[in-house]
């Protein structure tokens, strides 16, 4: 029989003696702070709505592409892990079967961030004790269930049971709003908060963009047929996402250019894009100076700037065509950094109206680009380890690498990107033990007071993400 499963108070602190010590100390300021979750993929509706979790499997397995891409890269099929197809082709319905295919490949997991943080939801959220095994599949399934069935267990429930003070929805700029405006109705408007994501919009050479770009204009009551009416829309929009509370924007591209166009050259690609004629070519350039274009907007309205360039989305063409994106076939590439944001820190890098928040899967880029840019300009703030990186040894290398040349405060604290909203106390509870083991070390060094440690510790934890994406202006 194995053992039970629990949790070690000491799990991810510095293992030599003296160190873990004050690590436990330092974690302990921290462990019970609320959390500020700034940069995340919860559906609003999931709030609005505050409807029962579906089953254990339809929570903390399909819908997460951490825990279905190692699934999927021993021989699995998406469809055997129920994620749902396309073309409304069957997949696996049975939950407990999905579940016992987790439980039966529970040692995949091992050493993986999935795995330190499936167990703190078993034994933290859910009261299990029992090791994932063939043998205890449907005896944690049935916990679980019994858990979710429970009033409690509900979404805007967990809110507090979580310590969840602020949280952010990512919603494309045609979104309606309709489920924040309910989330206002309900006295939640300024606690579940939208971000404005405009990728789809601006990649001119998406399938679906012109119909997108209609969308926008008829939401913004505008003519997006052109490129300044395309442009008053998305001002428009941003300013609905304000009354709706939010405080941020969010990029993702391929490429970190921010290489403006003339006017007319703008103008031209726009139109030829409605045409149907752009290149690639001309659609990259476009995606730059639309981030250089979007720096100017929020200069202007106060809105805090995500970009998290650099990952080849997608990477699997029929896996896309059968099951759609974010299902684990995003692959990191390299990015180069401190070119392509020169033209918008040229504009808008010393501007305090302007705050830009900088992400990346590439941590080549830690000490050499991005902390030198953060330890400078006023207005950029380097994010936090995430996606393939938010693992205990990645956020170890982002302070080794970064600390050093931006600091702790020109950082932005943890943020815990996921669609997994089980998962999220897990995630920034190894972001406060990583840090509170670096910051010991500083303290065994003799770098650090152990009251500064702990005074710095709080902050990454509380203090710099609020100020980090507190709305300029």
């Amino acid at each position: 029989m194995s053992s039970p499963l629990t949790l070690h108070p000491d799990r991810a602190l510095p293992a030599e003696p003296s160190i873990r010590s004050i690590a436990r100390t330092l974690y302990s300021q921290t462990a019970g702070l609320p959390l500020v979750c700034m940069h995340g993929h919860v559906e609003a509706s999931v709030f609005s709505d505050n409807p029962a979790f579906p089953d254990p499997a339809g929570l903390l397995i399909t819908p997460d592409h951490y825990v279905t891409r190692m699934l999927v890269s021993q021989g699995m099929s998406p469809e055997d892990l129920g994620v749902q197809r396309i073309d409304g082709a069957p997949v696996e319905t049975d939950a407990r079967a999905i579940w016992r295919r987790l439980c039966e490949n529970w040692r995949l997991f091992r050493g993986t961030p999935s795995r330190y943080w499936l167990e703190h939801e078993l034994v933290e959220v859910f009261g299990v004790d029992l090791q994932p095994s063939s043998e205890t599949s449907d005896a944690i399934f049935d916990a679980i269930a019994a858990r979710l069935a429970q009033d409690d267990f509900r979404p805007v429930q967990l809110l507090d049971q979580f310590r969840i003070e602020l949280i952010s929805t990512t919603d494309p700029a045609t979104s309606t709003l309709h489920e924040h405006s309910r989330l206002g109705e309900q006295g939640l408007g300024e606690r579940v908060v939208p971000t404005f994501r405009p990728d789809a919009v601006v990649h001119v050479d998406s399938p679906d963009w012109q119909r997108d770009v209609k969308t926008l204009g008829e939401l913004a009551e505008a003519d997006t047929s052109s490129y300044a009416g395309f442009l008053e829309a998305l001002r428009s929009r941003r300013q609905c996402f304000i009354a709706a509370g939010g405080l941020a924007t969010d990029h993702g591209h391929l490429s970190a250019d921010t290489t403006p166009l003339a006017e007319s050259e703008a103008t031209d690609v726009f139109r030829r894009a409605w045409n149907g004629e752009v290149t690639a070519e001309e659609a990259s350039a476009f995606a730059g100076h639309m981030l250089h274009v979007m720096a100017g907007m929020s200069r202007d309205d106060g809105l805090v700037m995500q970009i998290h360039p650099g990952v080849a989305r997608n990477h699997h063409s029929a896996t896309f065509a059968a099951f759609g994106a974010d299902k684990g076939f995003d692959i990191p590439v390299a990015t180069e950094y401190t070119r392509s944001l020169r033209p918008m820190l040229e504009s808008y890098g010393r501007d305090p109206g302007f705050r830009v928040i900088l992400f990346t899967v590439d941590e080549t880029v830690y000490s050499r680009e991005l902390a030198p840019i953060a330890g400078v300009y006023p207005s950029v703030r380097l994010g936090a380890p995430w996606w393939f990186l938010d693992s205990p040894d990645g956020m170890r290398r982002f302070r080794e690498l970064a600390t050093e040349t931006a600091g702790f405060y020109n950082t932005s604290g943890f943020v815990d990107d996921t669609r997994a909203f089980a998962s999220i106390p897990a995630r920034h509870d190894l972001s406060r033990r990583i840090d509170a083991g670096y910051l010991a070390r500083l303290v065994a060094e003799h770098r650090l007071s152990e009251d500064e440690a702990a005074e710095t510790a709080v902050d990454l934890a509380y203090n710099i993400p609020k100020a980090a994406y507190a709305r300029r202006g």
